[in-house]
């Protein structure tokens, strides 16, 4: 993707004055080393949430980039996962790219609908047949609900994946496609790429 078309500036000058912040914290506490009365151990906590803070907004920053070539619905894909991760509501969403999906999935139930956030929550809806599959995305259309995606043998450090992110990492281990997961359990938002799974935030950078 050429990153040179990837603005999104009120996403990029946040993570820029936090980048920047964070250099002035790590400095302060080199300096403080050359002071024997002075202990930085109790500000290595605050670095470390201050580094997973940077982390999630650079997500989020690169996920809108990873989008805009292949919809113009990523601000009703933002809505839709923020109004979910609210409700601890989960969900898949899969967004094709250039690679075809026919032989990976499982196909699940035509919908063939202009993408709305509303319409994706309501496929999402505890007790709605169709939200315990993935949904497909292509351009700006909801093409089918309720696919079954291939799943993923790995797992991720000390943690146990669920199915809905075993299936994330599934897809993107054999295609390009980029696929959204909220988890019903946490509220957490994440998104698959390449075979890696990244947190996201769900709210506007302040």
């Amino acid at each position: 993707m050429d990153q040179e078309n990837c603005d999104f500036s009120p996403i990029k000058q946040a993570l820029k004055k936090d980048i920047h912040q964070l250099i002035t914290e790590l400095q302060n506490n080199v300096d403080a080393l050359d002071n024997e009365a002075q202990c930085v151990l109790g500000n290595f906590e605050k670095v470390k949430e201050k580094f997973v803070n940077i982390e999630l907004k650079a997500a989020t920053f690169y996920l809108n980039c990873y989008l805009s070539p292949f919809t113009d619905k990523y601000p009703e894909l933002s809505i839709c996962i923020q109004n979910m991760s609210k409700s601890r509501h989960g969900g898949l969403i899969v967004i094709q790219r250039e690679d075809s999906l026919e032989s990976l999935i499982r196909p699940g139930i035509s919908i063939g609908a202009e993408l709305t956030h509303s319409l994706l929550e309501s496929i999402f809806f505890p007790g709605n047949p169709l939200h315990d599959g993935a949904v497909i995305v292509s351009l700006n259309q909801i093409v089918s609900a309720a696919n079954v995606l291939p799943l993923s043998d790995r797992s991720t450090g000390d943690q146990k994946l669920g199915t809905r992110h075993r299936a994330a990492l599934g897809l993107t281990e054999r295609s390009d496609a980029l696929v959204l997961v909220v988890s019903e359990e946490t509220g957490k938002v994440s998104f698959a790429l390449n075979g890696n799974l990244y947190p996201i935030t769900t709210h506007e950078p302040q």
